[in-house]
């Protein structure tokens, strides 16, 4: 191979990489691949102050019609519908003092030695509750938010235990009615944590390593019980004591909200405290993939209620994560029929972790909320074998077996789920995931097809997804990152311009409506529209005229690798390219790369007609579209056009060298050195004929 034929593939290559950026950087898996890919487009509501950072806390106040929006040393109150406007604002910085004694105990003075408010919580009508890190040294204060102004209530009290003093720890809290739950580090190095309630009596965990072994805590939530049977659930992940590697596993926790704490044993502890390990495999013989967000989609009946969560590897150089659902009917069997561990000591040395035998249980099964004896004994009992060890023995299997979602490339950081009823009656979860390159999917399960309707990229540049929420009533979706806050409609129904591009979206929110002929959201439309979620049927449509795509004409300059573009009409299709009615496919001549077609090296045997079909396969049906259409005919005279330029750069050159050399003469009195001419290099001369013949270097490339 020729050094120039060579270096004509590199060139024509790199083109083709130039291409094809955008869509390599959305996705790189095919175990989930959305049907869409949107790229970032100036339409979505964004916010963000110049100076302020890290908008990652956030309370929906629907009945304010707000968006409480904590950042670092500020909260906003930002318009629900449309959070470019900003209603009012409330900026909580440290004072300099604070700063410095921050900065004197070893953290750095312009990041960690700021106020990053880490709680809203709802108090009543118009007050919230908030904490912020405080530069260390977490502070707490009540908000209110009356007649457009948000404003502090200046009454500071103690975060400890409330709030993290380190911005960067992981932490959750839940407010039930004025009883503040909170699963946090409690000390400025982050060493000790608890999960506590501050009521009457207030609560914490047991200073045990069984309890809690370096947690990082990730969601809390509640149930919707009646009296002594109402809950509190808290994901979190930790070391886990129960095996002798000592592995980071992700559990779950629950309590009782009527605890009431111990008279003798576990004075002022939890009674009801415990925890099951959470399972979501998604690649054997690995380590346990580790829980990173939770959302609760509640069901009338609170045992149909189920838990979504997003799992990431360990170690993060892996790049396989994954969605895992739990019913709360599973984990509720776990906690009340499941089987205990305890620690037993093995020759004086060491504690081994075995199964409790089942008569060994207390008569008052520990952790139940509701007590089936009063017997004071028993209930000691019970509480004993809950400080010596809360593990459950049974793990908490996914709902579906395994995971909904699996996902390589960028690692999914959020998730929240809404639920959406169909023209055919049925009401479909809806998942929302955000990733760490700032794209969110949009994600739905058909009788076990999990299908990815489309992702969209929310920031200009990749940037993680901190934190989402999820307004139902509005069909509003609302993310934070360190950069800024985002809202996006759960679905926009009139990018969809034809009935089969609604029907093959396959999105439960939209449908096809005959009578306006648009696609529209199905809460506005009768039964008699068109929808096919699970079998994307076009059939009912009405039978579209093929639109006829003109065919493009291309010079084929021989001797150049010459670049078809072609854009397929979903992630999930294939491209199939012909010429002349005859299928190709890649090898040394042709180089097709998602959906693009090379063509190397070219000779006029190359001319003819290239047509570029979109082929997309749901269920056992077949769309086919095409996409483009190339019409290359070799250029006759490009010879005689090298040699007239060639004459006229030699003719140009000439008459520069004698201007030159008068001007010197006029100026010197004499004929110097010539001026160096510009330089007759095969490449100039290449490149003056390829903008003779008007070809631009892209999408097709004229080079040497």
């Amino acid at each position: 191979m020729s050094p120039r034929y060579a270096l004509s593939i590199l060139y024509a290559l790199c083109v083709l990489c130039g291409f094809l950026l955008p869509s390599c950087s959305a996705f790189t898996s095919h175990d989930s691949i959305p049907r869409k890919t949107l790229a970032y487009h100036h339409g979505l509501k964004t916010f963000r102050e110049d100076g302020v950072w890290n908008y990652t806390t956030m309370l929906l106040r629907e009945d304010l019609g707000l968006l409480l929006l904590g950042a670092r040393d500020a909260i906003y109150a930002l318009d629900i519908d449309n959070i470019t406007d900003k209603k009012a604002a409330e900026y909580w910085p440290v004072t300099e003092d604070e700063r410095n004694v921050c900065a004197w105990k070893g953290r750095d003075r312009e990041v960690e030695c700021r106020n990053y408010i880490r709680t809203l919580h709802t108090l009543d009508d118009t007050r919230m509750y908030v904490c912020g890190t405080n530069a260390f040294n977490p502070k707490c204060d009540t908000m209110t938010y009356s007649d457009g102004t948000l404003s502090l209530d200046k009454e500071l009290e103690d975060g400890k235990e409330k709030c993290p003093y380190n911005p960067f720890h992981t932490s959750s809290s839940l407010m039930d009615g004025k009883v503040l739950y909170s699963a946090t580090s409690t000390n400025f190095l982050g060493t000790v944590q608890k999960f506590s309630r501050f009521s009457r009596p207030a609560l914490k965990t047991e200073d045990k390593y069984s309890w809690l072994n370096d947690p990082k805590f990730i969601y809390m939530d509640q149930s919707d019980g009646e009296g002594d049977d109402d809950k509190v659930y808290l994901f979190f992940t930790e070391n886990a004591v129960e095996y002798d590697s000592k592995p980071v596993i992700s559990r779950v926790a629950r309590v009782c909200k009527g605890d009431m704490g111990g008279d003798r044993i576990l004075q002022k502890k939890w009674t009801t405290f415990l925890k099951a390990p959470l399972d979501c495999s998604v690649e054997a013989g690995s380590l346990p993939s580790l829980v990173q967000d939770v959302f609760l989609l509640q069901h009338h009946n609170w045992n149909e209620s189920v838990f979504y969560a997003v799992f990431t590897p360990q170690p993060r150089s892996s790049h396989t994560s994954a969605v895992c659902a739990f019913s709360v009917s599973d984990v509720e069997k776990v906690f009340n029929e499941g089987r205990f561990k305890k620690p037993v000591t093995v020759e004086t040395l060491w504690e081994k972790w075995v199964t409790v035998p089942e008569g060994d249980v207390p008569k008052n099964r520990p952790g139940a909320c509701t007590k089936h004896s009063l017997d004071q004994g028993d209930i000691q009992q019970s509480q004993m074998f809950i400080k010596k060890s809360p593990i459950m023995d049974e793990t908490v299997r996914p709902l579906t077996g395994g995971p909904l979602v699996v996902k390589k490339g960028p690692l999914m950081t959020r998730i929240v789920v809404d639920t959406v009823l169909a023209l055919d009656g049925e009401r479909y979860p809806v998942m929302f995931i955000g990733t760490e390159n700032g794209y969110i999917q949009k994600a739905v399960n058909y009788a076990g097809e999990m299908f990815i309707i489309e992702e969209i990229q929310l920031y200009e540049d990749p940037n993680p997804v901190r934190t989402l929420r999820l307004s139902s009533s509005r069909g509003q979706l609302y993310a934070g990152s360190e950069f800024g806050a985002v809202q996006m409609p759960l679905s926009n129904c009139s990018r969809y311009e034809s009935c089969v591009d609604c029907v093959l979206a396959r999105d439960p929110y939209c449908a096809w409506d005959t009578s306006s002929d648009q696609c529209r959201q199905v809460s506005s439309l009768s039964s008699t529209a068109i929808q096919s979620l699970k079998k994307g049927d076009i059939s009912q449509c009405p039978r579209p005229e093929e639109p006829v795509v003109a065919a493009e004409d291309i010079a084929l300059v021989t001797g150049n690798n010459i670049l078809l573009p072609c854009q397929p009409d979903s992630n999930l299709a294939q491209v199939h390219w012909h010429l002349s009615d005859q299928p190709l496919h890649s090898d040394s001549k042709y180089n097709i790369y998602n959906g693009h077609l090379v063509i190397l090296h070219a000779s006029e045997s190359d001319a003819g007609l290239y047509t570029c079909d979109s082929i997309e396969q749901v269920n056992e049906r077949v769309y086919k579209r095409t996409m483009a259409v190339y019409r290359l005919q070799p250029h006759t005279d490009g010879r005689a056009a090298v040699g007239l330029i060639v004459a006229v750069v030699l003719l140009s050159l000439l008459v520069l060298c004698l201007v030159g050399m008068l001007m010197w003469n006029r100026c010197r009195g004499y004929i110097g050195k010539l001026l160096n001419p510009i330089p007759t290099t095969p490449t100039t001369i290449y490149n003056l004929q390829c903008r003779h013949l008007g070809i631009t270097t892209t999408p097709y490339t004229c080079n040497i």
